[in-house]
């Protein structure tokens, strides 16, 4: 399916209905990354390019798996109806977003939802951080500053930015606990040295929650911020992708990913004022959630799954030294 959506006839119509010019795609490169959409490089025949987001079921690795299907904040934090508001939402607070050129929900150009985006001429600060550490100094100040403008946004409720607010019945630590605890039981059944520890996981989760105090408000994350959602434009400045997980949650949530995936840089971003109750919770939860997942998308032939294996390794070692 994905050869017939991604031929240069059936993207014709889109590209030039987004730019407005006679231009044909003259090649097609799936970018790597992501697991719930397809992200396509457009290569053009007057020598430009842009990016296309492709929300169809052949590019959702998720739909088939079987597992963590329970409502809550987290569940499929993928499409077009998320996209859209979190990308008003950024880009009304000066967050530097790819400019959007099309979208189209309607089946007009492709039997799916896609998006046309600017195609950012820098390289993903991953990749500046592994080969030039001056370079990504700059990007990662840059980057601090724009946490520092996302993070000031506040709210009284949690919930993703372009969903119904979260109920007053319920918190923020709450879901991440019932969701950490859920994600226990699925990673027993597919990982034997989960499934040794699951009660000691389990009453940990509980211990570490039930040291957090209640607190007013919340703040706006884009949930899943590592060095591989941050692309750097011609100017050096950090422009946030993969933004449909942006929500209104803890601020610590946002800090204990970017501890886990920024590693000795996260230095840089770290900030002031964090409540270590939240972030001994999240830091856990968050581990859990990265043995869980990979090991469920293993399930279903996804592409990468050597990278997963790692993923789920590495986050299995943490969550197990934390009960030990």
């Amino acid at each position: 399916m994905t050869g017939e959506l991604l031929s240069p006839g059936a993207l014709l119509g889109l590209v030039r209905a987004a730019l407005g010019r006679s231009v044909a795609v003259s090649e097609v490169e799936r970018l790597r990354g992501g697991s719930k959409k397809g992200v396509f490089r457009l290569r053009l025949t007057d020598g430009a390019s842009v990016v296309l987001y492709l929300w169809h079921e052949s590019q959702n690795w998720w739909s088939a798996v079987a597992g963590d299907s329970a409502p809550d904040l987290f569940a499929d934090a993928s499409g077009l109806a998320l996209f859209l508001p979190a990308h008003r939402q950024l880009a009304g607070l000066g967050v530097a977003v790819p400019e959007l050129l099309l979208v189209d929900d309607s089946g007009t150009h492709l039997p799916a939802d896609v998006a046309l985006v600017e195609d950012i001429a820098g390289p993903a600060l991953a990749e500046l951080m592994a080969t030039d550490t001056a370079a990504a100094g700059l990007v990662l100040e840059g980057l601090r500053l724009t946490l520092r403008r996302m993070h000031a946004a506040s709210r009284p409720t949690f919930g993703r930015a372009g969903l119904p607010c979260g109920t007053a019945l319920a918190s923020f630590p709450s879901v991440v606990l019932d969701r950490a605890l859920r994600h226990v039981d699925s990673a027993a059944v597919r990982a034997p040295r989960i499934a040794a520890a699951a009660e000691r996981l389990k009453n940990e989760l509980r211990k570490r929650a039930a040291s957090v105090l209640p607190r007013a408000g919340y703040r706006l994350v884009h949930g899943e911020l590592g060095p591989d959602h941050v692309r750097v434009d011609r100017d050096g400045r950090p422009v946030l992708i993969d933004i449909e997980g942006l929500m209104w949650a803890d601020v610590e949530w946002e800090h204990a990913f970017l501890e886990l995936r920024f590693g000795q840089h996260y230095a840089v971003l770290r900030a002031s004022g964090l409540d270590e109750a939240r972030l001994q919770l999240y830091r856990l939860a968050l581990c859990i959630s990265l043995v869980e997942g990979p090991l469920r998308l293993l399930e279903t032939g996804f592409p990468d799954a050597d990278r997963m294996r790692k993923i789920a390794e590495c986050n299995l070692a943490r969550a197990l030294a934390a009960v030990t």
